[in-house]
């Protein structure tokens, strides 16, 4: 183990580990952010959600900003995949690669990872980076303002997302990602009050055309300007199961009281793995607020002083 404990260990550095950090290193804390590197603020092309970026910042150099600002503070950021957390007698146990150490909290910032539709990686990841694949349209539906977008989804979730970009574009199309859709009554007479159309799948990826997207269905080939794979996402969770933390039934996410705090003592959670809005604004704030609570509850166990 490292030999100096620590105040806070932080697993994951997305914009709500991040956030933590920074907070967490200026209360003259002891901190360590273990980052596997999957956070999904890096994939971002271009975000012009952000408040400050007037022209958008793209949402790795965010994170290199970010980590910088926490290393200015003296946060020791390792790159490693923590592979077992438990319960020590002094607070937790973390072990990553070749690295490990103890901490007196942990805050766990592992968010979730997009579902991605039937297509060649490469293929998906150019995509992606022009524009032609995105996966936010709270983050990045005004882009598709009046363009042709399709949604490969089906059921309840992909009729809501079809429903939600109707407010940008009359040109939407809805695809079932496997076979025929599966679609009750009501949503199908939602989709055709608003002149979505619903075509069934499978829907397959195929190829990138100049400023288009081209998607193979059951009923030929589609081009659009973009596409929104609404297939939900995989929470990364399996930390908090380890030392049986409590997680939300039915998405897995973490459940965590107004100040972050988890249902086991030292332990709290912020960012997508937390049940709330996926946005980069609202995963700093959840950090912001986490790492106060962190550094309190500290304090009243055992007096901080310099």
């Amino acid at each position: 183990m490292d030999d100096t404990e620590l105040d806070c260990l932080i697993i994951g550095g997305g914009p709500a580990g991040l956030t933590a950090a920074i907070y967490l290193a200026r209360f003259h804390l002891a901190v360590k952010l273990v980052d596997a590197g999957y956070s999904r603020a890096s994939q971002i092309p271009c975000t012009r959600n952000l408040p400050g970026f007037p022209d958008g910042i793209s949402g790795d150099e965010l994170l290199q900003r970010m980590r910088a600002q926490a290393e200015k503070y003296g946060v020791s950021i390792v790159t490693g995949r923590v592979s077992r957390l438990d319960r020590a007698q002094s607070g937790f146990a973390a072990e990553w690669g070749e690295g490990q150490a103890t901490a007196r909290s942990v805050l766990l910032a592992t968010g979730v990872r997009n579902r991605r539709p039937d297509m060649d990686e490469a293929l998906h990841d150019e995509a992606l980076a022009r524009g032609l694949i995105r996966y936010c349209p709270i983050c990045d539906g005004y882009e598709v303002t009046d363009k042709k977008v399709g949604v490969i989804g089906s059921g309840s979730h992909g009729v809501a997302e079809a429903l939600f970009l109707r407010g940008y574009t009359a040109d939407i199309t809805l695809i079932a990602p496997e076979k025929a859709h599966d679609l009750a009554a009501a949503d199908r007479e939602r989709l055709e009050a608003q002149g979505i159309i619903a075509v069934d799948g499978p829907a397959r990826g195929v190829a990138v055309q100049q400023d288009c997207i081209v998607i193979e269905t059951a009923e030929g080939h589609h081009a659009f300007d973009s596409v929104y794979p609404a297939l939900g996402s995989d929470v990364h969770s399996e930390l908090a199961e380890q030392i049986g933390v409590a997680l939300n039934r039915d998405t897995g996410c973490i459940l965590v009281d107004q100040h972050q705090r988890a249902s086991v003592t030292g332990v709290y959670a912020a960012g997508d793995v937390v049940i709330g809005l996926d946005q980069i604004s609202h995963a700093m704030g959840e950090g912001g607020v986490a790492a106060t609570a962190i550094r309190n509850d500290l304090a009243a166990a055992r007096p901080l002083s310099r």
